[in-house]
């Protein structure tokens, strides 16, 4: 079945599919004419056709197919969902925030930056030159090669400009599955297409992206550690590998999610790709509040997110840039984070519950029905998140946030969860 718009002007075409939609005449799945088709119909320009097709692509009603069209979204301009319910009265395993008390004192620093006289104003360069220095010399002593760096509002920050710059609507992006919510989001507020990959301890699997880029995928977003949600962490075997299945598909551009840094507790990998894209966030170890996230790449791809950004925010604010050059993560806070994980992937391999988690803030459990196993954590005293939020393809699971998770608490937390995976059902280690 297809819907037919009517209008001349694309503005005027747009608000025609958004009021069927709304009116339930459009519903998900329905195709549109071709851009030619509905040009000749309507005895107007093709340009103007597909011009109303960009805009409800981007306004998410809308997602292209190449040869199989112009479809209606199955969520059509949906408000995303994927927010974590924390019940009044449980402790909060569920958010993923750091923990408070291992995130830096600001005062110092706040303190020397009150100090210096000079003032920024507009035209001043977007990334402050001793931040760039600093930057470049972190990614020169982990081994990552980059040719030019740049600074953004956080992590999500740069993936949205740097997705933007390269890709249009109805493109195709290889996302790991289970994946981070937000990720999944954003493409669909942009009107991308996630092709999922399924992941193991070492991060996604080389087979699964080779035929998500088999598929068409034009750009890859990895997480080299603290993969968000099962905690798995790119070895350098596995990074290797990654690479090589891109080598079939030079064109690919790859975005590496290095949201956590050193508080994930594993080492820094890279693909190393030759059009790539590494972004360091200070959200986990320096706090949410410090929305800074440093960028490392390809001259070409860095330079079409520096010119993505100066048509919005323009730049980062350099007191922030300073914050971050200056502040270190908290003595002892990455030993704290892996103590506080392998301490209930301890207690819960002790009471045979299958779990994984090999670095970063989350343990991420199989389960057979997540509402059931979250509803009885809740009973219990405990919020964790159900992984629907995160999964594509891949099969249930729940997370649990460890960040602030005493190490004397995993018994008492693996046994209530061993308890609650009875509602629900569970996978034994053995």
């Amino acid at each position: 079945m297809n819907y037919r718009p009517a209008g001349t002007r694309a503005a005027d075409i747009a608000a025609d599919v958004e009021a069927a939609v709304a009116a339930g005449r459009a519903t998900p799945g329905m195709l549109l004419p071709t851009v030619r088709a509905l040009a000749t119909e309507l005895g107007i320009a093709p340009g103007t056709v597909a011009a109303a097709y960009r805009l409800l692509a981007q306004r998410g009603v809308v997602e292209g197919h190449a040869r199989a069209g112009t479809r209606i979204r199955a969520r059509p301009g949906a408000v995303p969902a994927r927010g974590v319910l924390v019940p009044s009265g449980t402790r909060d395993l569920a958010t993923g925030n750091p923990d408070p008390a291992l995130l830096p004192d600001l005062g110092k620093a706040l303190a020397a930056i009150a100090k210096r006289q000079d003032r920024r104003l507009y035209g001043e360069p977007r990334v402050d030159a001793e931040f760039a220095d600093a930057a470049r010399a972190q990614f020169a002593a982990d081994g990552i090669p980059v040719e030019a760096v740049t600074v953004t509002g956080g992590a999500m920050d740069a993936i949205e400009r740097t997705l933007a710059a390269h890709l249009r609507p109805g493109m195709r992006v290889a996302v790991e599955d289970p994946g981070y919510a937000g990720v999944l989001d954003l493409l669909e507020a942009m009107g991308l297409v996630p092709e999922p990959v399924r992941l193991d301890a070492e991060g996604m699997r080389p087979d699964g992206l080779a035929a998500a880029l088999a598929k068409g995928a034009q750009a890859a977003i990895v997480t080299p550690r603290a993969q968000n949600p099962t905690g798995a962490a790119l070895t350098a075997g596995r990074a290797r590998a990654l690479r090589a299945a891109c080598r079939d598909f030079p064109g690919v551009l790859v975005i590496e999610d290095d949201h956590a840094g050193e508080v994930s507790g594993a080492p820094a990998v890279s693909l190393k790709h030759p059009r790539s894209i590494v972004v360091r966030s200070a959200s986990k170890s320096l706090g949410p509040d410090l929305r800074v996230a440093v960028v490392g790449g390809d001259a070409q791809t860095i330079g079409a997110v520096e010119s993505r950004a100066a048509v919005g925010a323009g730049w980062v604010s350099h007191v922030l840039q300073d914050l971050v050059r200056q502040l270190t993560p908290v003595k002892g806070a990455t030993a704290t984070y892996t103590a506080r994980r392998e301490a209930l992937l301890g207690a819960l391999e002790a009471r045979g519950v299958r779990a994984s988690g090999r670095s970063g803030f989350n343990v991420w459990v199989p389960v057979a029905e997540e509402a059931p196993v979250v509803a009885a954590m809740a009973v219990r005293g405990w919020a964790v998140a159900g992984g629907a939020r995160f999964r594509i393809a891949s099969p249930p699971a729940v997370r649990v946030t460890i960040s602030t998770l005493g190490v004397e608490e995993a018994d008492r937390v693996a046994e209530d969860l061993a308890a609650s995976l009875q509602a629900g059902g569970h996978t034994r280690t053995g």
